[in-house]
């Protein structure tokens, strides 16, 4: 993903509302089935990291994206955004 695709998605996450939050359990099987039903229909998606949480948004961001195969798109503070098009109906063009 170049820089510049990668700049047009975080301009998009600006607007979207954070629906993924990693809590004290981590990153379980059911947080990874939310994410991949929420990316499969948004392809973009914004998750938070809530204190006590055994991951820093750093890590989480990394773990989903592998196990996802979605791509880190912007990190801050506690905040991460994802991508990755849906595989029926891709709506975001990069």
């Amino acid at each position: 993903m170049t820089g510049k695709q990668r700049a047009m998605l975080r301009g998009m996450a600006n607007t979207i509302d954070t629906i993924l939050y990693i809590g004290k359990d981590g990153i379980t099987d059911h947080t990874v089935k939310e994410a991949y039903d929420a990316l499969e229909a948004r392809e973009l998606i914004k998750g938070c990291v809530q204190q006590g949480a055994p991951l820093t948004a750093r890590e989480a961001l990394t773990e989903l994206c592998e196990r996802l195969g979605a791509e880190p798109i912007q990190q801050i503070g506690r905040r991460f955004v994802m991508y990755r098009p849906s595989r029926e109906n891709p709506r975001i063009e990069v």
